[in-house]
């Protein structure tokens, strides 16, 4: 229970960290005194006094955001000789280079996270489908059991994420999506309009029809987690699973599929080892995932040495940089264009996240390993990048709206406008927040 919160706060720490750390570089290059620098709100658990102008470094007890705080006369009075160090007395072009570098500096972690990643080689899916069920966009289309997505609406698709993502493009513009596969001459006219509004998050393309074609995995236990039901009842690995209730095993999908049908019921396993049949009970785990309670008993398959649905993307530096930039630039697009159809209203706000949505990503991909965890933090680091810059008082693109009207009005924001815009801010913000705890809740318990 305590894996998710754990895994999110990590997450959310660094992301944090890295956004005000920017704040305060960019601060220091100009010549600005920093009194604080606070990750985490309310009252104080560490406080350190660092460098030549006593910058105070402290950990707040809300572990859910964090702060700059520069020397300001709006803020209190400043010394004589220091006013030329307060962040009201730099030029426009200054305080605007100090705001935008927190949001700068998310995207260009997660830019350093993807061009890790593509440098030291990533994993991914082959685009190639199984046969759809009856009735869906896929089968009307008249794609069939092998076919390989080569590429969708002339662009080239590698990998089934890049599948995912180019189908949703397609759908966010309405309009159906090309697919060009191996195994047909001609082109298939995916309609994808029947996906609702609301469909657009978990298994997308699923509801589409489009089905991720599974290889004959042996159904042999490869890893065993410690502590777990499998653990208890002596399960080892090698083992080979033959049957789980009253079902015959011939895959492990078949394995996973009759565990997380049975959570927190007893189920009867038989295995076989060294030759030899063994029959054990195992009662799996209640594991909530993605508002679902499913089962589960801590075993792991053995990896295939060859799985011929995976793609090694591995690059040099400077192209690895090329592909971490074009990562970095189509979620922050489909990002935007996200948040423009909500609010145009072609998208349902039943599509905005919160923080316990956000917590179970986290511990999911924490779980599934390093990796996966890592691009969580990346995708994730993007998203606040792009919130922050977004035109809404008291974000930091709020900051720069004020900012460019000092531009061209040749003097400062009125603080009764700031004061009017702040409130604004906080309302919208707030409403922000109530759809994502709604559809928090709404997902934990009805799914």
């Amino acid at each position: 229970m305590l894996w998710y919160p754990l895994a999110f706060l990590l997450a959310l720490g660094i992301l944090v960290t890295v956004h005000e750390l920017g704040h305060y570089a960019a601060a220091r290059l100009c010549g600005i005194k920093v009194l604080r620098f606070s990750v985490g709100f309310g009252r104080s658990v560490y406080i350190r006094r660092m460098g030549r102008d006593g910058t105070e470094w402290a950990l707040g007890l809300i572990p859910l955001g964090g702060y700059v705080r520069m020397l300001d006369e709006r803020e209190g009075k400043v010394r004589p000789e220091e006013l030329h160090r307060a962040f009201n007395r730099q030029s426009v072009g200054r305080r605007a280079f100090v705001v935008v570098a927190g949001p700068l500096s998310n995207l260009l972690l997660a830019v350093a996270i993807y061009w890790v990643m593509f440098m030291t080689g990533v994993q991914e899916l082959k685009p190639l489908l199984a046969t759809p069920p009856a009735a869906t966009a896929a089968a009307e289309a008249g794609i069939g059991d092998g076919m390989l997505v080569r590429e969708v609406d002339g662009q080239e698709i590698r990998t089934w994420s890049e599948l995912r993502l180019a189908i949703l493009q397609a759908r966010l513009e309405h309009r159906n999506a090309l697919l060009s596969v191996v195994g047909s001459e001609s082109q298939l006219s995916l309609v994808t309009d029947s996906l609702a509004s609301t469909d657009l998050e978990g298994d997308m393309l699923h509801k589409l029809g489009l089905i991720l074609q599974q290889p004959h995995v042996e159904p042999i236990i490869g890893a065993i987690q410690p502590g777990s039901p499998a653990e208890k009842v002596g399960l080892r690995t090698g083992d080979r699973v033959l049957q789980v209730g009253d079902v015959a095993i011939g895959h492990w999908a078949e394995v996973v599929q009759q565990i997380r049908r049975f959570p927190g019921q007893a189920l009867a396993f038989r295995v076989e080892r060294e030759r030899q049949p063994l029959d054990f009970v195992i009662t799996p785990d209640r594991i909530e995932s993605k508002g679902q309670v499913i089962g589960r008993i801590g075993a792991a398959v053995k990896a295939p040495i060859d799985n011929p649905l995976l793609l090694e993307m591995r690059y040099g530096p400077a192209p690895a940089l090329g592909q971490a930039l074009k990562q970095t630039w189509e979620t922050i697009r489909l990002s935007l264009s996200m948040i423009g159809r909500m609010i145009m209203g072609d998208i349902s706000l039943k599509n905005i996240s919160g923080p316990v949505t956000i917590a179970d990503y986290a511990g999911q991909s924490a779980q599934m390993g390093l990796m996966p965890y890592v691009r969580f933090i990346a995708l994730i680091s993007i998203s606040l990048g792009v919130l922050n810059l977004l035109p809404i008082p008291i974000l930091d693109g709020g900051h720069l709206m004020y900012y460019l009207a000092e531009f061209f009005k040749g003097s400062p924001v009125s603080e009764s406008v700031m004061a009017i815009g702040q409130r604004i801010g906080f309302g919208i913000l707030g409403l922000l927040m109530a759809f994502a705890l709604f559809n928090d809740i709404n997902r934990l318990f009805f799914g």
